[in-house]
This record gives structure tokens, sequence and C-alpha cells, in this order.
């Protein structure tokens, strides 16, 4: 038995179980921004900038995590907040298929219904998504945080692939009503699968000491300039800012691409994007495993990974780019499948230095810290899938031709890419001090959380 007033923290077993309501979420997320993307844009004609705009709104609503969270905290239970937020969420897929399939016939009636759909999703994701990592920021001993985090992101993406794969094969032969019953399926195995996940973990673990009373307390805008004086802080960021917007970017693009250049239909386009969440989840193992085997710190550094990472993406969108005018040819799949690669790589390491990053500093500021860098990701990929599409619209205007367009907006992408990279190479220059050790215990508990997983 547990010693009164003992604090005891969530077992690998917790963490999975905690990471399964990740991959819910993201098997509701991948249909909402690519597949009823690639409808919208292929199927329905309609400009790019329509889903684009819907997607960045999501993004948008979800600045209100902070409020969110805090809502959390003085409640005191996080589990309410996290199956609370699914119901929202696979509400919002479901009504945003409904919206996409009405476009063909009311576009205004099915415009109206998607952006009430979109801000139940934003809602959604961010309620869910941020009690889930809350509970584990409290409830996870700090030498499992950066494995904690690292696996839930991987169950999502692996949620994705395995909804994008399946998905994709019950929408061929595509209609709207196939596309509506498929996604309102997905939303009610997530919530389900969210509800059994989240049963009863939290009371498995002893409640965290109470915070101390408001007085006494600075004010939160007081908090948050503190942090952003913090040089490592700052830098990184802005690096979060930059690789986040570089990633995104091609989110609401790649399925059109296949679609209108490639000639794929949605189901092979929906397994595309499948295949490419599959090399980011193999990208992410990979440097897991090599890290942990290696154990060295000029190998497992979370520094290199990131750089090597971030030139590597830059690498596979200049194939893409070339892709197009050698389509049909092109080999499509490989180059999309090491795309996920490199990118897998470059996240999973920016993670790592995230949880490590977090407790930088001055204590107490951990939250915060978080949160900025949160809001910067949620600006990023607002801004970037959003961005994406207007480019996509400017340069098919422009050029008057598909390929040239793509190619224009792929090549962007690799050159933020490349921008990101060297800004990671000076992360942990900010100081004199080495936080690469600090970064490589916690790839090596990284490794040692993804083989207790196979346990």
């Amino acid at each position: 038995m547990t010693a009164p007033g003992a604090v005891t923290s969530l077992d690998w077993l917790g963490i999975i179980r905690l990471g399964l309501v990740q991959t819910s979420l993201g098997s509701i997320v991948v249909l909402t921004t690519s597949t009823l993307n690639r409808v919208m844009v292929v199927e329905l004609m309609l400009a790019a900038m329509l889903p684009g705009a819907l997607v960045a709104l999501h993004y948008a609503v979800q600045m209100l995590r902070p409020r969110w969270g805090y809502g959390s905290d003085m409640g005191g239970r996080r589990t309410p907040w996290i199956i609370g937020g699914m119901a929202v969420l696979g509400a919002g897929g479901a009504l945003a298929a409904l919206a996409t399939a009405w476009m063909e016939s009311a576009l205004f009636a099915g415009v109206a219904l998607a952006v009430f759909a979109f801000v139940l999703i934003g809602v959604g994701v961010g309620a869910s998504g941020t009690s889930l990592l809350a509970l584990l920021a409290t409830r996870v001993t700090p030498q499992k945080r950066a494995a904690a985090a690292s696996i839930v992101w991987i169950m999502m993406i692996a949620g994705m692939v395995i909804t994008a794969m399946v998905a994709g094969s019950l929408l061929d032969p595509f209609s709207p009503a196939r596309l509506v019953a498929v996604t309102g399926g997905v939303s009610a195995v997530a919530f389900l699968l969210t509800v059994i996940a989240v049963w009863g973990v939290e009371r498995t673990v002893s409640q965290p000491e109470a915070p101390a009373g408001p007085a006494g307390k600075p004010a939160f805008r007081d908090v948050l300039a503190e942090v952003w004086a913090e040089p490592k802080a700052r830098l990184f960021t802005i690096f979060v800012f930059v690789s986040m917007l570089a990633y995104s970017t091609q989110d609401l693009i790649l399925e059109p691409f296949a679609g209108l250049v490639f000639g794929m239909t949605p189901g092979e386009s929906t397994k595309l994007a499948g295949l490419q969440h599959g090399g980011v989840l193999a990208g992410m193992i990979i440097v897991a495993l090599a890290a942990s085997a290696i154990g060295g710190r000029r190998f497992g550094s979370l520094r290199m990974w990131a750089v090597g990472g971030c030139v590597a993406s830059a690498a596979a969108l200049g194939c893409l780019a070339l892709a197009g005018f050698f389509a049909p040819d092109w080999p499509l799949k490989p180059t999309v499948f090491a795309l996920g690669v490199a990118n897998g790589a470059f996240a999973v390491a920016a993670i790592g230095s995230m949880m490590a990053l977090a407790g930088a500093g001055r204590a107490k500021r951990e939250g915060t810290r978080m949160g900025l860098w949160g809001a910067a990701q949620a600006i990023a990929f607002g801004l970037g899938g959003f961005m994406g599409t207007v480019l996509i619209d400017v340069t098919r205007a422009l050029f008057d031709a598909v390929v040239p367009a793509y190619a224009t907006v792929f090549t962007f992408e690799a050159l933020l890419f490349l921008m990101s990279a060297v800004i990671a190479a000076r992360v942990n220059a900010a100081d004199d001090r080495r936080p690469e050790a600090k970064h490589d215990i916690s790839m090596v508990t990284l490794g040692e959380g993804l083989a207790a997983t196979g346990r």
C-alpha cells in the first residue's frame, strides 16, 4: 500500500492507456483535415482556400487552450475534460462530413454548417488534448515525461495511419453518403475508445499537492514576460513556430496534388496520407531506438536529430517539387514516405527537447513555457495550412498550370525547413551549460519506454 501523503505516478501501462486518447484524437483529425479537404477541392471543385480557412479556424479556436487547462486545474480532475472534449470533437467530425456532403447541393448552407463543425473540432481537440497533457505532466515522474510525451505522440500518429488506411479502403467507390457513414463511424469508435482508455486511470495515482492560494501569485502577464525574456525559451519558441509552419504547409495540399497531378482517387490519396503518417511513425521510432541503442552524446543528441530531420525534410520536399514534372512515372509513394520519416525524426527530437527545456530556468514556470510553445505551434499550424492553400490558388492563377504551382509551394516549404535547421542548431548554444546530456538521458528513457510497450 502507498503510505498516506505519498505521491504515486503513472506506470508505463497507464501512460499507454492515455496514449489511446491521442490515438482516438488523431483518427478523427486525419479525416477532417485531409480527406474532407481533398473532397472539397477535387470532387466538389471548390477553391483550396475554403478547407484551408476551415482548418485554420479550428487552430484559431485552440488559442484558448490555456483557459481550458486552467479550468481542469481548478476543477482538480482531468478525466471529465478529456471525455467531454472527445465528445465535442466526435460531434464536430461527424458534422463536418455531413456539411461537406451538403455542399454539393446547397453550398452556402454546407459551408455554414462546416464553420460550426470546425469550431467544435477546435474546442474538442483543445479541451481533450490540453487536459491529457496536463494529466501526464502532473502524474508522470520527471524521468519519464519526455518518454511519455513521445509515446502518446507516436500513438496519435498510429491512429492517423490506421484510420487513413482503413477509411481509405471503405471510401471507395466514393459517394457523399459513404463519406458521412465512415466519418461518423470513426468518430463513434474514437469516443468509446477514449472512455475505456481513461476510465479509472486518474484514480490509480495520488492527487498532486494542491497549489497555494491565489495570494502572492504573480500575474499571468508578468510570468509570460519573464519566460519570454529567457534566451533559450524565446529561441525555442521561434524554432517551434518556423518548423511547424514548414511541417503544416503541405497538410492541405498533398492529397489534392496527388489527385490533380497523379490522378489518384479519394481512397488512394487517403491511403497516401496514411503512408506519410506511417513514415512519421517510423521516423519517430527509429530516432528513439537509435538514440537508446547508441547511448552516446554525439549520436544521441536531440539537437543533431532535430537539425538532420529538418534538412532531410527539405530534401524530400525538393523531390516533391520535381515529382509533378515527371508524373505519373515519379515514385510518389516512396517520396511521401521519406518525407514522413524525416518529419518524424525532427518532430520526436523537438518533443524531447521541449520536455527537457520545460524545466530550464526559474521553477514553477513549466506550464507557462509549455503553453507558450503550444501557442506557437497552434498559430503555425493554422497559418501554415491556410497559407499553403492560398499559395496554391495564387500560383495556379499566376502560372495557369497545376504542376509549377505545386512545385513553387513545395520549394518554399523546403526553404522553411532549412531555416528551421539553422535555428535548431543554435538552441543549445543559447547558454554555456551543456543541456545535451539532459536531452540524451531523455532519449534513452524514451527508448526504455518504447521497449516497455512491447513487454
